[in-house]
């Protein structure tokens, strides 16, 4: 089984991409094929609504890395997003996934019954709308929500903040196990 985390952060190895490695991590001890997918700096651009998608099924009109990541996406077993808050909301690179990734997956129905789960760094508040605008969309893509005993979220801005957050490395140890648990009840 495969679970792939895309960060939407444009630090490669900040706080959003440490608290993915964590969940990974939990999932690579269970035998499970991990991988991090970095969105985050990568040159956006938004979903011009066109329909090709749904003529080309998995494919999106605009040719960029979109295309790569929605098959690597289609290919995994759980999806886990990860964005900072930025002003109380996810980053452009995200939003980005979420709106053409999310696109092209009506043409396929390639995310349907997957496991999917949102964490996010924040430096006061919030993360709760960041969290609940990618949790929204594993929702209206038919995937199964996961969570942990409290928000997949740490108090984390500057670098180093994750490890220092005791709570939020334990929340997100435990956002590892459910998926690693429900993964192996839905795939037996």
């Amino acid at each position: 089984m495969k679970v792939l985390a895309v960060s939407g952060s444009p630090r490669q190895a900040g706080n959003t991409a440490r608290m993915l490695g964590t969940v990974l991590e939990v999932c690579q001890k269970a035998g499970f094929e991990t991988e991090i997918y970095q969105a985050g700096g990568k040159p956006v651009r938004g979903c011009m609504s066109c329909g090709r998608c749904f003529t080309h099924a998995g494919r999106c009109a605009i040719d960029d890395w979109i295309n790569e990541l929605y098959q690597k996406m289609a290919e995994a077993d759980a999806i886990i997003l990860g964005s900072p808050t930025y002003f109380a909301d996810l980053t452009t690179e995200m939003k980005v996934v979420i709106d053409r990734c999310g696109y092209i997956s009506r043409s396929t129905d390639a995310f349907s019954r997957k496991i999917g789960a949102a964490v996010s760094p924040v430096r006061r508040a919030g993360g709760i709308h960041t969290l609940d605008s990618m949790n929204h969309f594993f929702l209206i893509s038919d995937m199964i929500l996961v969570g942990s005993y409290y928000w997949n979220m740490s108090l984390a801005r500057d670098e180093g903040d994750y490890e220092k957050d005791g709570e939020g490395v334990e929340t997100l140890q435990r956002l590892g196990e459910n998926i690693v648990w429900l993964l192996s009840k839905t795939h037996d």
